[in-house]
């Protein structure tokens, strides 16, 4: 392994005059950024900096409302020919009530905060899309179980948010509900002993091979 001492002296001494460079310009950069303007007013540049700041929330809230719908999600044909044509076949899809859940109600949070982390999250997901992680449809179902144990983790996490931003407990009228139902959710639902994904696995999409997933039986 070479060491400084191995190197020839001028070798260094370039290494340490760009260094020193680099450090002058950073230092002149910082001067420049603090100094106050000699050219415009202060009320110009704040003026400036306001508009500038609405511009970019504008700009980034547009694009982070466009991440978030269905066509965007549907773009990739991993997910438009695999877990949206499922979602197809269900009740979320199409029932009596017209009311749909789009992709983005069930696997995006809802509040600006949870968002933006699952946001940041989902950024590993544009790494599978580029190195084909599931391209293909072998691929998909050769990575379901792990696919699916993510987002019941994500779900278990949050106490079923998404689930909850449409079903709430406190809504529910059990004397509709089927007996075994109405039995399950006030024994585990409204004690709290049990989230909503615990016991609606696959309620939108295939289910994986659940053999050795604890707690299916």
């Amino acid at each position: 392994m070479t060491t400084a001492a191995d190197e020839p002296k001028g070798k260094v001494e370039a290494k340490r005059s760009f260094i020193l460079r680099c450090w002058d310009f950073a230092l002149e950069l910082w001067q420049v950024l603090i100094r106050p303007s000699s050219v415009f007013g202060l009320g110009v540049l704040v003026l400036a900096g306001f508009a500038a700041g609405v511009i970019f929330w504008g700009g980034f809230n547009t694009a982070l409302e466009l991440t978030n719908t269905e066509k965007f999600c549907t773009g990739c044909h991993e997910m438009r020919e695999n877990v949206f044509a499922e979602l197809k076949s269900t009740i979320h899809f199409t029932n009596r009530s017209g009311v749909r859940a789009t992709c983005p109600d069930c696997h995006v949070p809802h509040n600006w905060t949870d968002k933006i982390a699952r946001k940041m999250q989902a950024s590993k997901e544009v790494w599978g899309k580029i190195f084909g992680t599931i391209d293909t449809r072998e691929k998909f179902l050769d990575h379901r179980l792990e696919l699916a144990a993510h987002e019941w983790a994500r779900f278990k996490a949050n106490d079923s948010l998404e689930c909850r931003n449409c079903h709430s407990a406190d809504s529910m009228d059990i004397t509709k509900q089927s007996p075994r139902a109405s039995v399950a959710h006030q024994r585990f639902l409204f004690t709290k002993e049990k989230t909503c994904i615990d016991c609606h696995k696959g309620i939108a999409h295939h289910l994986p091979d659940m053999r050795g997933v604890p707690g299916w039986q």
